[in-house]
């Protein structure tokens, strides 16, 4: 089986070298750039990279607009590394459409293990699982979902939330519960990361988005009407 390329962009060559020794450890195909423009050609230059590992304080183009770049083009998962802990800054991250958040100091092996996990559920589908919800249409193997037969352009996180939406139809679910299903481990930010996604995906489904209700000082009930 061909080894997953990963994308590590990161100006510090000690960081670089210690994510990518880890990485390699478990069999991924590593790729560096030491800023951001070099980035956006190492990506663009590479047309099956699998993830972008991305530190948010560089030289020549930062973080944010590397993932705006990528946004434009592609929903390759992004992980976000940053040296700050300003919840500001993570919440950017994900209205930029980041799939994962963490602050520096941290753990390489806990980073892996999160590198995994998305791995395991951009792949791990069978290739006829479909999920059906009134006009929605979700091809888990295709990574891809339909209104009226129309495609609609999905993050990879919001892509998991509308599925665990749909899987769980008419079930209350607290925000706590879908950070711990949807993000697969203990999320430490608040509510609002999940009131973000949500305020996003309802915007992609357009009339649909009423099928996602709030429940207030809760969380969230997916009803076809």
């Amino acid at each position: 089986m061909e080894r997953l390329k990963i994308l590590v962009v990161d100006d510090e060559s000690r960081m670089r070298k210690l994510v990518h020794d880890f990485l390699v450890k478990k069999d991924f195909d590593v790729l560096e750039a030491e800023d951001g423009a070099q980035a956006i050609d190492v990506f663009f230059g590479q047309k099956d990279i699998a993830l972008v590992i991305l530190d948010v304080m560089m030289p020549k183009m930062d973080g944010w607009q590397v993932c705006r770049e990528i946004r434009a083009y592609s929903t390759v998962p992004i992980i976000m590394l940053t040296a700050k802990s300003d919840e500001r800054d993570e919440l950017l991250g994900f209205e930029l459409g980041v799939d994962e958040y963490i602050s520096k100091p941290f753990s390489p092996k806990i980073l892996v293990a999160r590198v995994e996990a998305i791995l395991r559920r951009t792949s791990g589908f069978s290739a006829d699982d479909v999920l059906r919800a009134g006009a929605i249409e979700i091809n888990k193997a295709a990574h891809e979902v339909t209104i009226d037969g129309k495609i609609v352009e999905l993050s990879f996180k919001e892509f998991e939330l509308l599925t665990y939406f749909v899987e769980n139809q008419g079930i209350a679910l607290s925000r706590k519960k879908i950070l711990n299903s949807v993000w697969n481990y203990d999320y430490f930010g608040d509510a609002r990361t999940i009131d973000t996604h949500v305020k996003k995906l309802r915007s992609k489904l357009g009339d649909k988005g009423d099928y996602i209700r709030t429940i207030w000082g809760m969380g969230y009930k997916f009803e076809v009407e």
